[in-house]
């Protein structure tokens, strides 16, 4: 079992940083595909980004590219680096565990965590 704890959301003006944290107390993340999704108020959630391996590749969804970055440290934190931050990227935030080397965005998520609140202000 991968139980995921999300970090770092918050409220911010447009244009400004913030950066997320994901962590595991138990299994290392070394095995599993990370990403991150979003889910704004009324909205289905969606993908924003993926590390499927340990190192490597990244992908993203179009509407961050540019301007999020994911990365993995230390087998055990992934986090979520997201600037120029706009009121659309509103929305609760999670960290994503799956099957290793899947790009997660059409499936493949094994485990969830609940979640961190991010607010934009315009």
């Amino acid at each position: 079992q991968v139980q995921l704890v999300e970090s770092g959301g918050g409220l911010v003006q447009a244009g400004n940083s913030l950066r997320l944290s994901c962590t595991t107390s138990g299994r290392t993340l070394s095995s599993y595909a990370m990403g991150w999704f979003r889910q704004a108020p009324g909205k289905e959630r969606e993908f924003v980004a993926v590390m499927p391996r340990s190192v490597g590749v990244t992908d993203y969804a179009d509407s961050v590219k540019g301007r999020f970055t994911i990365s993995r440290e230390n087998a055990k934190n992934v986090y979520l680096q997201m600037n120029s931050l706009r009121p659309e990227d509103t929305a609760v935030y999670c960290c994503a565990a799956g099957t290793y080397g899947s790009n997660l965005r059409d499936g493949g998520v094994k485990y969830w965590g609940q979640g961190t609140q991010v607010t934009v202000s315009s």
